[in-house]
């Protein structure tokens, strides 16, 4: 009976008190404060579009830098590619044909580094106006090339090949270059190849 009883009285007690009770106020002003103190949505959009945006500005930058290199690297490419032609047109068939494995390995491979030297001491910024100019001479001449700067309106290096008979040993194709840095006075090695003791054929023949 006493279990009923206390069941019945807190149920009495309930109803007569309901509504009767008012939280304090400091609670609901907690609550406010609270909620602030989390974050409002303008935070939490800030905080996470923050993150996103730097991510999104490294990835152009980063996408717009391999552009430059790869645009950088097929210009010097394409100038090679040039004076690789230029220079197997000055030789002629008829030499090119006897000497074209020591021509490849390496005069070809001291022209690149030698190209890629210049252009690269020129900056990227001036490569789109450095070309390969010139036609190679004919008959006896030496000249295969010259790279020229556009902009500045002058050679900048001249690319030559020499033919040097040295009586005991024959006739040798000695490649080099010259830079406008001296006047395009100094000889600047890139390498020789042997031909024979018999007299080679003119340039171009």
């Amino acid at each position: 009976m006493k279990l009923w009883i206390r069941k019945i009285a807190a149920i009495c007690i309930t109803i007569m008190t309901l509504g009767m009770y008012i939280p304090p106020a400091y609670l609901h002003t907690d609550a406010e404060e609270s909620k602030e103190a989390v974050s409002p949505k303008t935070d939490v959009n800030k905080a996470v579009t923050e993150p996103v945006a730097a991510k999104t500005e490294t990835l152009d930058t980063l996408d717009n830098e391999i552009d430059e290199e790869v645009t950088d690297d097929l210009f010097i490419s394409e100038i090679i590619d040039r004076a690789k032609e230029q220079t197997i047109t000055k030789l002629g068939p008829r030499i090119i044909g006897q000497v074209e494995d020591e021509f490849e390995t390496v005069i070809l491979p001291n022209i690149e580094e030698v190209i890629k030297m210049i252009l690269t001491e020129g900056g990227e910024d001036e490569l789109p106006y450095y070309a390969i100019t010139e036609q190679p001479s004919q008959g006896f001449g030496e000249r295969i090339f010259n790279l020229r700067d556009y902009r500045m309106k002058k050679d900048v290096a001249k690319f030559h090949v020499r033919r040097d008979h040295r009586p005991l040993d024959g006739y040798w194709f000695n490649f080099h270059y010259h830079l406008s840095n001296d006047n395009f006075e100094k000889h600047y090695e890139i390498g020789e190849i042997y031909w024979d003791k018999n007299t080679p054929p003119r340039w171009m023949a």
